[in-house]
């Protein structure tokens, strides 16, 4: 498959687990605790089974990494080339009945994101993009590109995590920048919100896995943003144990 037919496959398994996602939702839920004390839920693991046995059945070749599998203990040798897949990032937003929920398809190819599809359950929207190449959204009005933004005059617009936002080290961190407007939401949809021009920034002083930013990144990066750590490179994947580091999202700079 070439990229536009491994994007076209994440868009198709984004959707299909999105609808999995509302079906439990309007059936009604408990949550879990996993080992690690983050929530879990039936949506969680109808979503991945979905994702999961679609990326194997139609690229049999490329491993995939999935957040519910490596929590059960099952961690598959990734190689150069591999999907990471998070069924529903923002488990603690659906639970809460709250619309900042996403289903995260990633690809990464030596190290770093390649394509990508992110579906909002909630809103019937997949943000999806190949780097290099462009970015789009799909909604129930059609398909359009998107772009990140040029930070206007009056300063930035920024997408805050919603359970640190009373954090003294963000608003520290923030301190040093001209801001017109924080908004502290769920999931990987901050990284749209870029992607598509709505807001310019997001930092992210918190802790995060590989699987919870592929996608988002690999979207941002594709309508003209970019993912860096702390010390300005590139948001890298392949580490040890899947966790990142603390990293800032721009839109275009």
């Amino acid at each position: 498959m070439d990229n536009q037919s491994l994007v076209e496959l994440a868009v198709r398994l984004v959707e299909a687990a999105a609808i999995e996602i509302l079906a439990v939702r309007d059936a009604g839920f408990t949550v879990q605790s996993k080992d690690d004390t983050t929530p879990v839920t039936l949506a969680d693991m109808r979503a991945e089974r979905v994702i999961t046995e679609g990326l194997r059945a139609a690229t049999p070749q490329i491993p995939v990494i999935a957040e519910e599998e490596v929590a059960a203990g099952k961690v598959t040798h990734a190689g150069d080339e591999y999907w990471l897949v998070d069924p529903l990032d923002g488990t603690r937003e659906f639970a809460a009945g709250r619309p900042e929920y996403a289903v995260n398809i990633g690809l990464v190819r030596n190290g770093e994101v390649v394509l990508a599809a992110v579906a909002s359950p909630a809103t019937h929207e997949i943000y999806y993009g190949i780097v290099g190449v462009g970015a789009w959204k799909k909604s129930p009005a059609g398909t359009h590109p998107i772009a990140a933004r040029t930070t206007p005059p009056e300063g930035l617009t920024i997408m805050a995590s919603r359970h640190y936002k009373d954090d003294p080290e963000l608003a520290a961190y923030l301190a040093q920048f001209k801001i017109d407007s924080v908004t502290n939401i769920g999931s990987a949809l901050k990284f749209c919100y870029l992607a598509e021009g709505k807001a310019d920034f997001y930092p992210r002083l918190g802790r995060t896995m590989e699987w919870d930013t592929a996608a988002p990144q690999a979207v941002l990066e594709a309508a003209g943003g970019c993912v860096l750590t702390m010390d300005g490179s590139p948001l890298k994947y392949g580490k040890p144990g899947f966790e990142n580091p603390h990293f800032v999202c721009w839109g275009k700079r």
